[in-house]
């Protein structure tokens, strides 16, 4: 099981309560920011997860952790019937409610405020699930996993992005760098919340990736997982089938 980082070290609070904390004190500025800190790589890597999901002709499709929605309105491309955003941070999705009513997809993705551990949706809903960089906040990953896998309809999709760690010189070594101290310096200068960025790079370094996480998501029940290294291996792009 990953180490339980959470962002604020002298809270009594748990890592969920302190994430959601978090995201609520960041929600206003997290897009703006995260374009400069991926360098706007990250839309890309969000259309190959919109394709492979499109591949599968999903009618319902569930994004978790979907912060401001941005995974979930590109999702609205696959020509699904209901998209639900859930998220445990009201902050960020009050960001994303305006963003899908500006674009007029109020009637087809709903945004709903929800524990990825705990969902109140039956078991077998939907038919293609997706995270982006949300994982590695579960409070209990195992248990978040498992919980996705019940609601997820067999032979469904389910479909990761998440950051990892370059294992090649010499972006392994600047990635290091960048992470440990740029990163959390551009989140300083952007966001009141000094320890949110610092946090996100934290959680990012002892997270499991590629193999290991292959593992966990095999462990749960997951089948036909396979992991795909994006840009250096600065991301990773995972998909699980239940069967």
């Amino acid at each position: 099981m990953p180490e339980n980082i959470t962002p604020y070290k002298d809270s009594q609070l748990g890592k969920k309560a302190q994430v959601t904390q978090m995201f609520d004190n960041i929600s206003g500025n997290y897009d703006g920011l995260n374009r400069v800190i991926s360098f706007g790589i990250d839309i890309k890597w969000r259309k190959k997860v919109l394709k492979m999901v499109a591949a599968t002709n999903p009618e319902k499709i569930l994004d978790i952790a979907t912060g401001t929605g941005d995974l979930a309105i590109l999702m609205s491309q696959t020509g699904a019937k209901k998209i639900v955003g859930l998220d445990i941070s009201a902050g960020m999705l009050e960001v994303g409610k305006k963003k899908i009513s500006d674009k007029k997809l109020s009637d087809r993705i709903e945004m709903v405020i929800g524990d990825s551990e705990n969902m109140d949706f039956a078991d077998n809903t939907f038919d293609a699930i997706t995270v982006a960089f949300g994982v590695r906040n579960f409070e209990n990953l195992e248990k978040g996993l498992a919980e996705i896998l019940r609601v997820l309809k067999p032979g469904g999709i389910f479909v990761i992005l998440e950051t990892s760690q370059p294992q090649k010189s010499p972006y392994k070594q600047f990635y290091r760098f960048y992470s440990k101290n740029i990163l959390p310096l551009i989140g300083r200068m952007f966001s009141k919340d000094n320890s949110a960025y610092k946090y996100l790079s934290d959680s990012a370094s002892v997270f499991p990736y590629g193999a290991a996480l292959n593992n966990i998501l095999t462990k749960t029940g997951f089948i036909e997982v396979q992991s795909l290294p994006q840009t250096f291996g600065v991301a990773t792009i995972y998909s699980a089938s239940k069967s």
